[in-house]
């Protein structure tokens, strides 16, 4: 009943078209009219060409959309509006001369490309077919050219005036006005009066230039001329090029090649082999010699001739160099000219014309392309079921390269089956059908056929070809696809094997057949990492999800039936994505650096840590541990990392250690990072001097000059960076001013030339600073002794004795009586002899009172006995005895220094020392002398501040502790061979005037006699308020 109803419902609305149809077919022209038209090459995309449906005088139907249009062929290079019938063109550019059609057109013959357009009824009740030609009108665009840009000419000489010479002929891939138009010679300077340039016009249409002889020409005058020859095209604007014209002028040739005929004319077989002879050109020379050989060359012929003929250039005979297609290239044009071998050589040209004769070499071509409204795809035509009988479904072309009966061909469908071929046109060599359906079609009963078309040609023998097909009948679709659910949701685990189902879902269509059968496919804008199978609805993971980097997903799943028109329904599917430990702590560096400051207090914190964990849960809940027992510990909640002790970079400057982050997921997972830990410098050590010991000295030669070096002092800082930069000053014994030391290198020199008065000993003191904040010194003492040889080793060693005893404020600079001596030595030299031999006697009785002084000293340095060091600042048990003194001095006060108004004890200090002081800078460093009352930081009290690196221990002094009334303050001290004075000064006066223990310049005078030794002792001790040296003993008596 519904294909009653359905028959019934067509037939009614074919006869609703009818009165429109009849209207139509009375319009429509004939089936052999074509239509016509031009348009110009090279231009621009929807250049109108013409209106197919006014030129074939449709009015009815058109414009409503009712009568439609459909360029059928030619659409590579036009386009039709298909309401319309406008025609344009595509947007492929037409160039006239690539056209294989086009490209071996040697007169005016018009160059085209046929179009076939199809005009449909309403429903495609009809189909006809038109044919149309467009003529492809010739545009200026290819520029004229010479076969050489050097063109060589021969001329004899003595050749009579209008003598001509042919020229090279330049091509023009145009024709007509746009080919080539004239020649011309340029020639440069004033006008030649040797050569003229002669254009004639041959019969084959083409110019041929010649070169005409105006003048008297001898080689022997000048044998060669340069001209210029130029041609142009006859377009607008017009295009020209040129060539250079090389003219040698030779001996004479009188006598011309000539070919036996203008034209030669043949036929050759398509196909033939390489080698066959086509046809043999002759020319003959009257000449003899040289002059009468002749050989042949191309002319004026195009790339393909030269690429499929061969020219022998001896005998003239053209033959097969690759194979010719008739279908490609039909006819062959071409020159070949002939030319003796005189000098100038001579040539005739003739015209060679080779028709390529047709073989059956070319099967019939059955081409099946779609009509109208209905697709073919992949060889099949989808044809719904209701169609009408005599249905056009598709457009049979059947053709054949050949030609005459080779080409002649016939068409039949095979087979039962419910299509028949109708004519739609027919052309040279080529034949049109539509295909009908001739029953109606049921899509129950038969669901597709195989329609297949067989073409055979007329050929001896024949040659046949067929092409199939497949009809497709359609079924109606009018259900779409449904779910049950509209969301489905799900939640499925990351770290899935990838394929895994995640989830199945399940589409119902209410049609049958292929338009129930449901594709399942998902939506492409947001599917991700899932992919569905098509027939059963399976989503499948198609990789490993990883929840930490998205844990939802959301699917549009459509389900497609596979009718045509296809209807589709879809449902969202939404995968939540759980989570698993699969993700260790990750901390954010592999290598922490810190930098913390030595001396640190305990238990503070030195840097933190951050870890994280991209799980969720208790996957992601971390403890954190140091992989160092006892000196380091961290927090857990804030990866700071505290310290268990202090620090100290001159013993460790750095720390390396690991931290480990443990997660609470099931298995656990770690982590580890490296923690370098860098102990930055304090300055908190002070300088060490290695070089020169306290009781060295250094000869000096008074011939000296300056710059020269007398000593160099070194130091070591265990600190470092500024705290270990060292600078060095001189700031005691230097009041002449003669030496000078380097700040950085620690190189005394002698800064001026050395006087009579500056011998003896010099006693310099240096002091050693860093450049920490803040800063911390060390003080050393660099003897000089100024003499011409070292004859008294034992005196100078005796003085560096008394100036180790000395106090720094006091300036040992040499013998101020040294005039005097000088002239006593001139006086007598007997007396010094007589000298000599008493200061003998007098060195072996200092040794005897040397040892009484040692035996008589109760509370002296005893050897071995170390004394504890925290002892140096503590008050006195009991006041030591003066050991070896001279006279009574019992319960006399200790004088203080008139020239500053300090005691000697006047230095202040308390509590624990520490082994190095801060040298705070007070007045210039580099000052060579200490003013009275001033203060000086780097001339250290040598007793108190001296520390020693020898076995033996020194004997510390209580600075603190008064004098008891009556008694005398007395300590022994040997001192030992390192120079290390630390501290940064006393608060004690250093003032001082030119008085030192080995003479005054303001009356008292040192002598060098034994005798010297009997001066007050009040004034010995107010010259040497810490130490004194007594002669005859061997040790040092510091005084308080």
């Amino acid at each position: 009943m519904q294909r009653l109803g359905a028959v019934h419902s067509s037939a009614a609305q074919a006869l609703s078209l009818v009165v429109l149809v009849l209207q139509l077919l009375t319009q429509l022209p004939g089936a052999d009219s074509a239509l016509r038209y031009r348009v110009a090459e090279e231009g621009p995309p929807d250049v109108k060409i013409g209106n197919v449906a006014a030129d074939l005088g449709l009015t009815a139907g058109t414009g409503s959309g009712d009568v439609t249009f459909a360029l059928e062929s030619g659409s590579e290079f036009f386009k039709i509006d298909n309401v319309t019938g406008e025609l344009t063109t595509g947007p492929r550019r037409i160039d006239r001369e690539k056209l294989p059609q086009c490209q071996m057109i040697f007169d005016e013959n018009e160059c085209f490309l046929d179009f076939e357009v199809s005009v449909i009824g309403p429903l495609q009740s009809w189909v006809d077919l038109f044919e149309g030609r467009v003529v492809i009108t010739d545009i200026n665009d290819n520029t004229p050219s010479f076969p050489s840009p050097v063109l060589q000419l021969s001329v004899e000489e003595n050749r009579p005036i209008g003598t001509l010479y042919l020229l090279p002929t330049a091509t023009d891939r145009d024709f007509g006005r746009n080919g080539i138009d004239r020649y011309e010679l340029i020639q440069d300077g004033p006008r030649s009066t040797v050569f003229e340039l002669q254009v004639a016009d041959i019969p084959d249409g083409e110019k041929q230039p010649q070169l005409i002889v105006k003048g008297t020409l001898d080689r022997e005058q000048k044998d060669s001329y340069e001209l210029v020859l130029r041609v142009r095209d006859g377009g607008n604007p017009p295009r020209s090029s040129q060539a250079l014209l090389r003219v040698s002028i030779t001996d004479v040739n009188d006598n011309s090649p000539q070919f036996e005929r203008s034209t030669y004319e043949a036929e050759m077989a398509e196909n033939a082999p390489p080698g066959t002879p086509v046809l043999q050109v002759r020319a003959s020379d009257r000449d003899i010699g040289v002059n009468g050989q002749v050989e042949y060359v191309f002319g004026a012929a195009t790339e393909s001739v030269r690429r499929l003929l061969r020219l022998d250039e001896a005998t003239g005979w053209l033959s097969v160099l690759h194979r010719i297609d008739r279908e490609d290239v039909a006819q062959l044009r071409f020159t070949v000219t002939a030319r003796d071998r005189g000098q100038p050589p001579r040539t005739d040209r003739t015209t060679v014309i080779l028709a390529v004769r047709d073989e059956n070499d070319n099967v019939p071509v059955v081409e099946i392309r779609k009509i109208g409204r209905i697709p073919v795809r992949d060889g099949a035509a989808l044809v719904p079921e209701n169609v009408l009988v005599d249905t056009p479904v598709a457009l049979v072309q059947v053709s054949d390269r050949d030609q005459g009966e080779n080409g002649a061909v016939t068409c039949t469908v095979v087979g039962d089956v419910p299509f028949t071929l109708k004519p739609a046109g027919e052309t040279v060599n080529k034949k049109k059908y539509f295909l009908h359906t001739s029953a109606l079609l049921d899509y129950e009963a038969t669901k597709e056929y195989s329609v297949t078309i067989v073409a055979v040609d007329s050929g001896s023998p024949s040659l046949s070809s067929n092409s199939s097909l497949m009809v497709r009948v359609v079924d109606i679709n009018d259900h779409a696809p449904t779910f049950a659910q509209s969301v489905v949701e799900v939640h499925f685990a990351e770290n899935n094997t990838p394929g895994e189902r995640v989830v199945t879902v399940v589409a119902t269509d209410a049609d049958s057949g292929k338009n129930a059968e449901i594709a399942y496919s998902l939506d492409p804008a947001g599917n991700g990492p899932f992919y569905i199978d098509a027939d059963n609805g399976d989503i499948r993971a198609t990789g490993v999800l990883d929840r930490e980097q998205r844990e939802r997903y959301e699917l549009r799943v459509i389900a497609k039936d596979k009718g045509t028109p296809s209807l589709q329904g879809s449902a969202t599917v939404v995968v939540q994505v759980t989570d698993r430990n699969d993700n260790a702590p990750k901390f954010v560096q592999e290598i922490f650096t810190f930098y913390v400051k030595e001396n640190l207090l305990a238990n503070s914190p030195v840097g933190m840590v951050t870890v994280t964990d991209a799980d969720e849960g208790e996957n992601a809940e971390l403890s954190l541990f140091v992989e160092m027992d006892g000196m380091f510990s961290i927090e857990n909640n804030t990866g700071t990392i505290f310290s268990s002790a202090s620090f100290d970079r001159e013993k460790l400057s750095s720390y390396t250690f690991r931290v480990r982050a443990v997660d609470g997921g099931e298995p656990r997972k770690t982590a580890t990072a490296t923690i370098s830990l860098i102990v930055t410098d304090e300055n908190d050590n002070a300088p060490s001097i290695t070089s020169p010991t306290n009781e060295s000295y250094t000869l000096l030669p008074p011939a000296s000059s300056a710059r020269t070096i007398v000593r160099t002092v070194t130091a070591l800082d265990s600190d470092t960076g500024p705290n270990a930069d060292l600078r060095y000053a001189l700031v005691g014994g230097n009041p002449f001013r003669l030496f000078e030391i380097g700040h950085t290198n620690g190189v005394i020199t002698l800064a001026e030339p050395l006087e009579r008065r500056h011998r003896g000993l010099h006693r310099l003191v240096v002091r050693v600073n860093d450049s920490g904040a803040p800063s911390l010194c060390a003080t050393a003492l660099v003897h000089v002794f100024i003499n011409e040889s070292l004859a008294n080793a034992t005196l100078v060693d005796a003085q560096v004795a008394r100036s180790l005893m000395a106090p720094l404020s006091l300036d040992i600079a040499g013998d101020p009586d040294s005039e005097r001596a000088l002239g006593k030595q001139r006086l007598s030299v007997a007396i010094g002899v007589l000298a000599g031999a008493a200061a003998v006697i007098l060195v072996i009785l200092l040794v005897v009172t040397a040892r009484q002084c040692g035996a008589q000293g109760k509370n002296g340095y005893e050897a071995g006995k170390k004394e504890p060091e925290e002892d140096f600042f503590s008050p006195p048990g009991a006041q030591p005895q003066a050991g070896c003194s001279r006279g009574s001095d019992r319960g006399r006060k200790p004088r203080r220094d008139k020239r500053n108004g300090s005691g000697i004890g006047a230095a202040a200090g308390g509590g624990k020392r520490l082994a190095a002081r801060y040298c705070a800078m007070d007045g210039d460093p580099g000052s060579p002398r200490m003013g009275g009352g001033r203060r000086h930081q780097s001339s250290p009290d040598l007793a108190r501040h001296y520390k020693s690196s020898s076995p033996l221990p020194a004997v510390n002094l209580q600075p603190h502790s008064p004098p008891a009334e009556g008694k005398k303050h007395q300590a022994v001290q040997d001192l030992p061979p390192s120079n290390t004075f630390v501290g940064s000064g006393d608060a004690m006066s250093l003032g001082s005037d030119q008085c030192s223990e080995y003479g005054c310049q303001t009356g008292n005078k040192y002598s060098k006699q034994v005798g010297a030794l009997g001066r007050d002792w009040d004034d010995l001790v107010s010259m040497s308020p810490l130490s004194f040296v007594c002669l005859g003993c061997t040790k040092i008596f510091n005084l308080s």
